[in-house]
């Protein structure tokens, strides 16, 4: 028998809510669809995953959320879940359109298929594809990540989704010269930039060289990170055929030592390029990268793309 977890008691009762003078001006939680690939966060029990699925059972919706070690566990939808340390109302998500991925079905098994249950086609990234549809002219608003790499990744999972929505995904060639981009290209609530940062954590030269930055430009800059060290470990060692990503000593160059490690080539660039190749060949959808990358790319999506 599956249990899950009920949202009715998750803060407890506030003692004070009835007769506090301000009680009446507190704003609802926000609602939030419960897509694939959303992380949150359930502060009773300390579980933070991203969303897998919504399904029925015993009459109410529950959601599953996979963590960072790839464990599942269920809880009632509903409030009492966290984004960012922001409260929120999960709810199911909508069928149709942008950020309604396999709603109500397992994301992995409607992506790995290609088809909803419905029979629609899905694109690598687990959106409705849209037959016939033509790229949209680019928005001036853009997607900024750190190099080759992460772009190639992206275009290749999110892809058709991108295309669709008319972003142009550009690589930065590392973090430090973002302050110096951003100054070039002036963002504003019509053009917008969202960042996608490698190793974005507490303590990190990342975390230090982009805070502030989004103080500078209200509603028009959003920079997120996921906790890897570099865009290869945000794909999951399984899909490689490795149990996990080697760990490579602090000072020795990373991609070099990785493929050292996995008994591939990496003396030249060249290798290099070819390590990045075959990790890159074995993606085929969202299913086989880590949700906390999957999870930051579509919230970045939604905050270039909606005005």
């Amino acid at each position: 028998m599956t249990s899950y977890y009920s949202p009715s008691d998750r803060y407890g009762s506030d003692v004070l809510a009835a007769s506090s003078p301000a009680s009446h001006r507190r704003k609802p939680s926000e609602q939030v669809p419960a897509t694939p690939g959303l992380v949150v966060e359930d502060p009773q029990t300390g579980w933070v995953g991203a969303v897998v699925r919504v399904e029925k059972m015993g009459g109410v919706h529950v959601v599953a959320l996979e963590d960072r070690r790839g464990k599942l566990k269920s809880f009632e939808l509903g409030p009492g879940f966290l984004i960012d340390g922001r409260p929120v109302v999960l709810v199911p998500a909508a069928r149709g359109g942008r950020g309604t991925r396999n709603p109500g079905v397992s994301s992995v098994g409607a992506s790995a298929a290609g088809t909803s249950p419905a029979g629609a086609k899905r694109t690598a990234s687990g959106s409705i594809a849209v037959e016939g549809a033509r790229a949209r002219v680019a928005r001036g608003s853009r997607l900024w990540v750190e190099g080759r790499h992460d772009a190639e990744l992206i275009e290749k999972v999110w892809g058709d989704d991108l295309r669709i929505e008319g972003i142009v995904v550009e690589p930065l060639g590392g973090l430090d010269v973002l302050p110096e981009k951003l100054a070039e290209f002036k963002p504003t609530a019509g053009r917008k930039i969202g960042v996608l940062a490698d190793h974005l954590i507490a303590g990190t030269k990342e975390t230090r060289l982009v805070d502030g930055l989004a103080d500078r430009h209200p509603g028009a800059l959003l920079v997120l990170g996921h906790p890897y060290v570099d865009i290869w470990a945000a794909v999951k060692p399984a899909v490689v055929g490795i149990d996990a990503w080697p760990d490579v000593p602090k000072g020795e160059p990373w991609k070099e030592g990785t493929l050292a490690r996995l008994g591939w080539p990496h003396r030249t660039p060249s290798d290099v390029r070819a390590g990045w190749q075959r990790i890159l060949g074995c993606v085929k959808t969202y299913a086989d990268v880590e949700a906390t990358l999957s999870g930051r790319v579509e919230e970045l999506i939604d905050f270039v793309t909606v005005d």
